[in-house]
């Protein structure tokens, strides 16, 4: 699973990359060759490609959660769950002061860090895999909201293990690479792109 979640994610990325590229070079097409490629402009044109540097990953987790009763005996659930994991970077947090110009027509942007942006549970494919109440006390009631509390543990467990599997890493090189691309078009030689790694 962690492989198919990472080459999903992977696929994505070669996908974004090329539309950024094609829509890198319709930007440059409709702009006019005096532009003059200022840090306000530069910003302005790398939050163009705002959603087209984010990653999803499809990841599924089986969680277990455990109650005890009073005053004896307790209620286990373990709850399959899928889920779409997003994450990219906000480039629209991106600021004038984060572009330098270097000698030779080369470039430095300092990205803000990648996050994940959201958790989407698949209600459809998640469901419960097992529940029992310890066999000596059968007369306890199950508790109608333990499945809530379980899918809510899991939103955490999904989101660790989409950071594990490297989505905020996957997220960081889309942004380069349609960043890069977006650059070179408009003639700059070299582009420097640091990015703190962040898993918020």
């Amino acid at each position: 699973m962690r492989m198919g979640s990472v080459a999903f994610g992977v696929v994505v990325g070669f996908l974004l990359a090329g539309i950024v590229f094609v829509i890198a070079r319709r930007i440059t097409s409709a702009t006019s060759p005096a532009t003059t490629l200022d840090p306000v402009s530069v910003v302005h044109q790398i939050q163009r490609l705002n959603e087209l540097v984010s990653v999803k990953y499809t990841v599924q987790k089986v969680v277990g959660l455990e109650e005890q009763k009073v005053p004896f005996g307790s209620e286990k659930l373990l709850l399959f769950v899928q889920a779409e994991v997003l994450a990219g970077i906000d480039l629209s947090k991106l600021a004038a002061a984060d572009i330098k110009w270097l000698p030779a027509k080369r470039m430095q942007v300092m990205l803000p860090p990648p996050k994940i942006e959201h958790v989407v549970i698949d209600d459809k494919e998640t469901k419960v895999w097992d529940r029992q109440i310890t066999w000596w006390t059968p007369w306890v009631p199950y508790n109608p909201d333990l499945e809530r509390q379980a899918r809510l543990k899991a939103k955490d467990t999904i989101q660790q293990a989409a950071i594990d599997m490297g989505i905020l890493d996957q997220a960081r090189r889309n942004a380069e690479a349609g960043i890069r691309s977006l650059l070179e078009t408009f003639g700059v030689k070299s582009v420097t792109l640091a990015s703190p790694v962040g898993n918020t």
